[in-house]
């Protein structure tokens, strides 16, 4: 259902409609339309009432677009992800949301699941300030809850790491896919804060005229964070490809390890089983010293003196 927050002799409100005289150059009105899971009459409001550019309707429609700022004759176009994590869950995911920005209104149009925006909105419905300020530093305070949202996640995944790392130390399991499912969601993380970094980046540089030298500070500083934000993920990509190298190292050094140890057993057996399989063919033999009852325990010596020259050998060698 769409809110429309209208701002108007210094009181904030929710209205049910939008008067067509909010979008005359003189108005000095100040409102935000937030359009959650848009249907077809939704965008046709977008086209008949606020006459937006086709083109960035059609991105608006689109279920998926990367971060990108475009500027239009009347307004500002902007599309930025959120980010969704569940409670008690290891994954997350990215959600578009588009703003139209204009001289005095902000239009935002996302799915419904936008935590920034919903906690927004309840703000603005209690503190009259918070719209009074205008549309772009309305946006600001979305768009810095968004990249806000975006820390617990990357710790989360730090912290994920670091069991990895341990484990991979170990080197008693193969951790190659977990390993790569981190990669995977790093790789789908990097892919939207690179971009986003850049549009935020724009913002704060005063490319837009609608962007005073206040709010460009602002925005500079959430610039700041999505850069860091941006260093750490490619920073854990870099240390899982570690992680990885570790721990297919340790698990051949273990196996390496278990190999040796094989390999000194059956060293020892050759010669056994050679005078074992000498003694139990079925030909006359020389015999040794005693009687028949003595061979036995001759031959167990002799298997017995051989298997120690041999452990004494290879530890002298150190081979074990």
């Amino acid at each position: 259902m769409i809110a429309v927050l209208v701002h108007e002799n210094g009181s904030t409100t929710e209205a049910d409609r939008i008067e067509p005289a909010w979008l005359d150059p003189s108005s000095p009105v100040k409102f935000w339309v937030d359009i959650p899971a848009p249907s077809d009459s939704d965008f046709a409001l977008l086209n008949n009432t606020f006459h937006f550019h086709p083109l960035s309707i059609e991105d608006a429609r689109s279920a998926l677009q990367y971060p990108k700022v475009e500027q239009y004759p009347q307004y500002l176009y902007l599309v930025l992800h959120g980010i969704d994590s569940k409670e008690g869950e290891r994954t997350f995911s990215t959600r578009d949301i588009d703003f139209f920005l204009g001289r005095n209104f902000l239009v935002t149009v996302h799915d419904g699941s936008s935590r920034s925006i919903k906690r927004l909105r309840d703000a603005c419905s209690q503190y009259d300030h918070l719209l009074s300020e205008g549309p772009v530093a309305l946006a600001h305070r979305i768009i810095d809850s968004m990249v806000d949202n975006y820390r617990p996640v990357t710790e989360a995944l730090e912290e994920r790491i670091e069991t990895l790392e341990e484990r991979a130390l170990a080197g008693r399991t193969q951790l190659v896919a977990q390993v790569m499912k981190v990669k995977r969601e790093l790789a789908q993380m990097r892919r939207v804060l690179i971009p986003q970094r850049d549009a935020i980046g724009r913002l704060g540089r005063r490319e837009f005229p609608m962007i005073s030298d206040k709010m460009a500070f602002r925005f500079r500083d959430v610039f700041d964070h999505v850069v860091r934000l941006a260093e750490e993920v490619i920073l854990f990509q870099d240390r899982m490809t570690g992680v990885l190298e570790v721990n297919l190292a340790s698990v051949s050094n273990r196996l390496n390890q278990i190999m040796k140890v094989l390999t000194v057993m059956s060293t020892i057996f050759l010669p056994l089983t050679v005078l074992t399989g000498m003694y139990g063919m079925n030909v006359n033999l020389p015999h040794l010293p005693g009687g028949p009852d003595a061979q036995f325990w001759w031959i167990s010596g002799i298997m017995f003196a051989i298997s120690s020259v041999m452990l004494v050998v290879f530890r002298l060698n150190k081979w074990i």
